[in-house]
């Protein structure tokens, strides 16, 4: 990454807190070693040159070089971290001589403090524009990927009800928890049961029951898919989604104190595809339901009651 170029009123300050830091020559030289200025530049210094003159020259040098900038920014740093003045002790206006280094060193601290928090502003400005572009980017493909979804859904639609339209449903529920990023299993066979599947969130895993049918489902459905839950270890909970809906019997069946089901409908599914809500929360919010309720069913309309 290149060196950010250095202003000029900084330079000014660096450049007067090497004077006012250093009386001798014998130490600016060897400040000026430790912070990476050549052996052959430093050795250029005459000794008619006075350490203006010298500096001036140097700064010249170091203006005209690509790693200028970056040379000027590790003399600022090296200044200002100073506390005490060696070379400005033992002589008869040791006091004034420090009080000047002083001076000057707070200066350039003040002003590198400064920069170094507009560079702070200006770096979380950035990253929050990128993040907000990344943001809507992430949306767009999201908003993109959610109607390819619909527009699938909406197609077997048309078919609802027949045996292959059940399986591909399936298959279309289990990629839509793949691009919801819900771990899942899709369906399987258990002891010559067909499991419809599996999901796990916040530590809980859902046996999945899909009903693609006209007809709503009834409590005989609800009671088959809760007695599977039940035989499953302590953490294991249902989902059932009945895109028709449910019967009010069935509701009844699968309510109760500690029911281990959640029952979700084509309002829920439809409102993960609008960008209403996600799945994710959809689950979340109609096992809350159930936990203080009992109640296995919440319509997506009254989520905000």
């Amino acid at each position: 990454m290149p060196t950010r170029e250095i202003t000029a009123h900084h330079e000014d300050l660096i450049y007067s807190a090497l004077l006012a830091s250093f009386w001798r020559k014998r130490a600016l030289a060897k400040f000026l070693r430790s912070c990476g200025i050549s052996e052959n530049f430093v050795a250029s210094w005459h000794q008619e040159e006075t350490k203006r003159d010298f500096l001036d020259r140097l700064f010249e040098r170091l203006r005209s070089t690509d790693k200028g900038p970056a040379v000027l920014r590790q003399l600022g740093r090296e200044l200002a971290e100073q506390v005490t003045f060696p070379d400005l002790q033992g002589w008869e206006d040791t006091e004034q001589k420090t009080r000047q280094a002083v001076e000057a060193v707070n200066a350039l601290r003040h002003y590198q403090t400064d920069e170094a928090e507009r560079e702070r502003q200006e770096r979380q400005r950035v990253e929050a524009r990128e993040r907000y572009a990344a943001e809507r980017a992430r949306a767009a493909r999201s908003q993109q990927s959610l109607a390819k979804l619909k527009q699938r859904l909406d197609e077997l639609t048309g078919s609802l009800g027949t045996q292959k339209a059940g399986y591909d449903f399936e298959d279309w529920f289990f990629d839509l928890v793949q691009f919801s990023e819900v771990d899942a299993r899709r369906p399987y066979k258990h002891e010559d049961r067909q499991i419809d599947g599996s999901l796990s969130h916040n530590g809980t895993t859902y046996l999945v029951e899909l009903k693609f049918t006209m007809e709503q489902a009834g409590a005989p459905d609800v009671d088959v898919f809760r007695r599977k839950v039940e035989t499953k270890a302590d953490n294991t909970m249902g989902i059932m989604i009945s895109m028709a809906g449910y019967s009010s019997a069935a509701i009844s069946a699968g309510s109760g104190p500690r029911t281990p089901l959640l029952l979700l409908d084509h309002a829920h599914i439809y409102a993960v595809l609008g960008g209403a809500s996600d799945l994710r929360s959809v689950i979340e919010r109609v096992r809350r339901h159930a936990s203080q309720t009992g109640e296995a069913f919440l319509p997506f309309a009254k989520f905000n009651g």
